[in-house]
């Protein structure tokens, strides 16, 4: 036996606990009238969960609370709750999602209309306490539970309904709860899959923005990457050109200046000698004047021309400073401003209650987002390349000031020559030394000039290569300046090297001009947020995907389960048509029943669409009356219960009486259990309208019955108490609460033996 007792207190007229234990397969329940005996089937569905409380006799849940008694000293007064519990034998493992013997489930109402469900004492969920029953073909209304007036209820409902019933019975239920899940599974997975399409389409625009500035972020990449390739030759051959140039130019100057030197020490002599000249005269005098005149001249031409190449390359340095000012400053009319920054600035604006606060806020907005410094740099580079232009053209009218004084230097010194060339005097050889020596010092001084002008050039260059050194740097990072390992070109052909290093360095000048023009600045940002929306969007793709996977998974369920439901259902429903014959035939003495399965016929108007094609296409039949308009469709699938009585005509529900109808209701109920037992079956006065002879024959039934599922019959009827093994008796105090007597027979029997 699975069922071991009903525990009940505060519940409806049970004003106190009470107990029925069920040691029995037959336990009958007795009272008069009003007693509160049918309290207890209604106990038993308001523990297994029953939700309509109008079902229960009842209008809200207080109602199956103890209201209280009369005024007896004896009475019970109001309870605050109601509880019924009902234990069950698990030994078998009935319920087999539970490793317990035994399994106890509760159900509490409260006053404020709350309800608690507790299984083996721990609150559970109403859906936890529907599943475990349903494993064990077990509910809260049904087939096993059969109250008073309700035998004839599987007769009378509609076919649709009748064939819930028999579903329920045939144990279906639980692959109709899982049907039902499965359906609103796939409604919430359908609305899943809408909003996140939803998302989708949300991020789709942003992220193609951010792929068209990826896209620009990689292009500026890979134009970084050629840049820092190019730098490196550059780099390399600049200096190795530079060393070079160094060491050859050094190497070059250092016999003309050590000839210098001797040349001077010469003259020194030849000075010496005209000076210490009894015959000195003032040709020699001149002489020697326009020699010193001729070297102070040359000494500060020297020094303007290298001021000169030293203010040539600060202008320079600062043009070029210049211009890359003035295209950043344009590149920040064109400067890329994140989607997100603007819709952020525009979602603040839309707070704003005037225009003015409104225009306040993109101009705050708009100078956030442009960089520091501003004109004012440009402003302070030209004036410093105007003050260096200035100081230039001074130096330059000045060494043009002293080219034309050392030519008339040099023409005096030519004329004096001559004059000494054709004057024959003993001081004379000295003089003409002086002159070779000053014509010497010319020739080398003007070699060193050339020397010295070509290390001015190379310096320039150094300072050039320095100066892009650091500004690689700073616009392609560190890794454009790592360039030792790598290996120059040849220095043979200069000028096919100079050339080739010109081609860098324009491509060099393109690639930067580019890489601003583009704005590169904020890429790592702009690649952080596309990896971020990608990984979000590719989240989203696989979500579909998986929804989609799970929809079509839970189609296929929601077919099976359907395929499943139909086998199973009309493979029960031949069972049941066996059993039901048999029990028929036993109350009517012969005849035949059995249930049908028929489909449900509808019939509707046809549409408007239909009707004007049927009168187009000039079918006179479409022009007749409405009832001719009518279509038929086929509904769902219910059950039809045809019986035929022995010795008369009589082939329908209809024509059944009241009494054929109870035996039938009883026979197919019967039919119904002998097919799935249930673990217990209630009967609450279904024997009310029966005859001695067919209470006989309910009793041997009821017997039957009890060989397969335990039975809880409310009864007045004195056959079927005589079947029962316990006997409770059910009876109400002048405080009208109800209290159980029980009786139980085979214990009497042994008793009186």
């Amino acid at each position: 036996m699975y069922l071991k007792s009903l525990e009940v207190s505060g519940f409806k007229s049970f004003a106190k606990k009470a107990v029925l234990h069920f040691t029995a397969p037959i336990t009958g329940i007795v009272g008069p009238n009003g007693s509160g005996k049918s309290n207890t089937a209604e106990a038993f569905r308001f523990v297994l969960g029953e939700q309509s409380i109008k079902s229960l006799r009842g209008k809200r849940g207080e109602d199956m609370i103890w209201n209280g008694g009369g005024e007896g000293a004896s009475s019970a007064g109001r309870a605050n709750r109601a509880s019924a519990k009902l234990t069950f034998d698990n030994s078998r493992r009935m319920f087999s999602t539970i490793d317990f013997d035994e399994v106890t489930i509760e159900r509490i109402v409260h006053r404020d209309n709350s309800n608690e469900y507790l299984l083996n004492g721990t609150q559970v969920r109403l859906k936890d306490i529907i599943e475990l029953l349903a494993s064990a073909h077990v509910g809260a209304t049904g087939h096993h539970i059969i109250s008073q007036g309700e035998a004839d209820r599987i007769l009378s409902a509609s076919i649709r309904e009748r064939r819930e019933m028999i579903e329920d019975a045939l144990g279906l239920k639980i692959y109709q709860w899982k049907k039902l899940e499965s359906i609103r599974k796939l409604e919430r997975t359908d609305e899943n899959m809408k909003q996140v399409e939803s998302l989708r389409r949300e991020i789709a625009p942003h992220l193609r923005f951010l792929k068209k500035q990826v896209e620009k972020v990689e292009k500026a990449e890979e134009m970084r990457r050629d840049l820092i390739s190019i730098y490196k030759v550059y780099f390399a051959n600049e200096e190795q050109y530079v060393t070079v140039e160094k060491s050859r130019l050094h190497a070059e100057i250092a016999g003309p200046k050590k000839e210098l030197t001797e040349l001077e020490q010469a003259l020194n002599k030849a000075r010496e000698i005209l000076s210490a000249s009894k015959n000195k005269d003032v040709t020699s005098n001149e002489l020697i004047s326009l020699e010193k005149k001729l070297a102070e001249t040359r000494t500060e031409t020297d020094t303007v021309v290298r001021e000169l190449g030293r203010i040539e390359g600060e202008i320079n340095a600062n043009k070029r400073a210049k211009e890359k000012e003035e295209g950043r400053m344009k590149q920040e009319e064109f400067k890329t401003v994140y989607l997100k920054d603007v819709e952020e600035v525009i979602r603040k604006a839309e707070l704003f209650q005037t225009v003015k606060e409104v225009i306040d806020a993109f101009r705050h907005f708009i100078k956030g987002h442009r960089s520091a410094n501003d004109s004012q740099f440009i402003a302070e580079m030209e004036k410093e390349i105007a003050r260096l232009s200035l100081e230039k053209k001074d130096l330059d009218e000045k060494r043009v000031s002293l080219a034309e004084f050392e030519k008339k230097i040099i023409g005096e010194y030519n004329s004096l020559k001559q004059k000494i060339e054709h004057e024959k005097d003993t001081n004379r050889d000295a003089e003409k030394e002086v002159f070779r020596i000053i014509a010497r010092q010319n020739e080398v001084r003007h070699i060193v000039s050339g020397l010295n002008a070509e290390i001015v050039r190379i310096e320039q260059i150094e300072s050039e290569f320095k100066r892009e050194l650091g500004e690689a740097g700073i616009i392609v990072g560190r890794e454009a300046t790592e360039y030792k390992k790598l290996e120059a070109g040849s220095q043979e052909s200069g000028e096919s090297q100079r050339h080739e290093q010109s081609e860098r360095k324009h491509q060099i000048e393109r690639l930067k001009i580019r890489l601003e023009d583009m704005g590169a600045g904020g890429g790592a940002e702009v690649m952080k947020e596309y990896k971020e929306t990608e990984e979000r969007d590719a989240f989203l793709a696989r979500e579909i995907l998986d929804l989609d996977k799970a929809s079509v998974e839970l189609k296929k369920l929601i077919t099976d389960l359907d395929v499943r439901i139909d086998v199973e259902f009309k493979q029960g429903i031949l069972k049941i048509n066996k059993e039901f014959t048999n029990y028929f035939s036993l109350m009517f003495g012969g005849g035949h029943a059995e249930l049908t399965v028929i489909r449900e016929a509808r019939r509707r108007k046809k549409g408007d669409a239909e009707e004007l094609g049927d009168m187009l296409s000039g079918d006179s039949d479409s022009l007749t009356t409405n009832s001719e308009l009518l279509t038929t469709d086929e509904g769902p699938e219910g059950l039809e219960v045809n019986v035929s009585l022995p010795r008369k005509k009589v082939k329908g529900l209809m024509m059944l009486s009241g009494g054929e109808r109870a035996l039938t209701s009883i026979a197919l109920l019967f039919a119904i259990s002998q097919v799935n037992p249930p673990p217990f079956i209630i009967l609450d006065e279904t024997d009310a309208a029966l005859d001695e002879a067919n209470s006989r024959k309910y009793g041997d039934m009821i017997e039957n019955l009890s060989k397969a599922s335990q039975l809880i019959l409310i009864t007045h009827n004195r056959e079927t108490m005589s079947r029962a093994g316990v006997l409770y008796g059910v009876t109400m105090g002048a405080d009208g609460a109800s209290k159980l007597l029980s009786i139980q027979f085979e214990e009497a029997v042994k008793v009186a033996k």
